[in-house]
This record gives structure tokens, sequence and C-alpha cells, in this order.
């Protein structure tokens, strides 16, 4: 079957020039007005569309960031009590580059306070995320805390979101060499 390039396209103009609404011609600048009031209604959709997608982006880079930073609080903590007082620098300086990776703006990224500024963050320390770390016997519970504003819109109360991920780090980072039994010299 051979095709006939020009006749397809000559089949195409017939066609849409046949497409007239309801049989009547249309009126000159309809298209100017309806793109004149539909233009932004438009544009509310698509930032509300891109602000939701932005949340959904920062949800998922709140658990990466709590994921680096329950491990290395696990591999760069301190496990004697004697020296957990100098665990205060290290916590800080991964609030600091957990904060930053999330959006919140820090010395190495320019644009984190346009980030910050568009997903409503609250800082909610010095850097912005808050970190928490409980000790107990047997785990570290690493706690990352990111807070956004309210949205301010008439006729809508809403109080912000609060994203809050917990992780469970081990005492123990490395497991104790198993030996089976008869195999000791």
């Amino acid at each position: 079957m051979i095709f006939d390039i020009r006749g397809i396209f000559s089949f195409l103009a017939r066609f849409l020039s046949g497409c007239r609404t309801s049989g009547r011609q249309r009126r000159r600048g309809q298209a100017t007005t309806e793109t004149v009031l539909l233009f932004p209604l438009f544009m509310f959709f698509l930032f509300a569309f891109a602000k939701v997608y932005a949340l959904l982006i920062l949800v998922q880079k709140i658990e990466i960031a709590s994921y680096y930073a329950a491990r290395r609080w696990q591999l760069e903590s301190h496990r004697n009590v004697n020296y957990v007082g100098s665990d205060n620098r290290l916590q800080d300086d991964i609030e600091a580059k957990a904060s930053e990776y999330i959006g919140f703006g820090g010395p190495s990224n320019q644009y984190g306070d346009t980030t910050e500024k568009f997903l409503d963050l609250v800082r909610l320390t010095g850097h912005g995320a808050k970190i928490d770390i409980n000790r107990t016997q047997v785990w570290q519970v690493v706690t990352l805390t990111v807070k956004t504003r309210p949205i301010n819109m008439p006729f809508y109360r809403s109080s912000g979101f609060t994203f809050e991920v917990t992780k469970y780090v081990p005492n123990r980072d490395r497991p104790i060499a198993f030996v089976l039994p008869g195999l000791q010299n």
C-alpha cells in the first residue's frame, strides 16, 4: 500500500477546516478572550501541582537525609558515656548537612533560600531541620523533624505539615565474628 503524503495533508486540511463548533463561524477575537480568561486559572493549577509534587520530593529527601544522619551517627559517635558531650559537634555537623540536602539554605547551597521559600519550610534550629538523638541500651534513636508553614488561603485553614522520621540504630555497628564450634584450635 502506497501512501501519498500530499493526499494525507490535503485530507487533514479539509477535515480540520470543517471542524466548526455547532456549524457557526467563529467570531474574531474569541480565542484571545478565552486565553485571557483561562490563563490565570491554568497558572493557578500549574503552581498547585508543582507545589504538591515538590512536597512529594521533600518527603523522599527527608527519608534519604534521615538515613544519612542515622548511618553517620552510628559510625562516628562515641560509645563511651564519658565522651558523650563531644558528640554535640558531630550532631551539629550532621544537622547542617541534612538540612542543606533537604533544601534549607546553606553556605554551599546557593539555591536553598528559593527552595525554602517555595516549600514554606520553618527553621527549627539554626540550620533548619532538627535532629534529636536518644541513646538507649540497645538502640540509638535518631529522629529528623521538618516543619512547613500553614497554607495562607482564605476559607481554608491548615496548621502546616510536620514530617518526622525515626531511625533506630544499633549500638554495635560491626557484628561479632561467628565461630563454628569444633573448629577452634
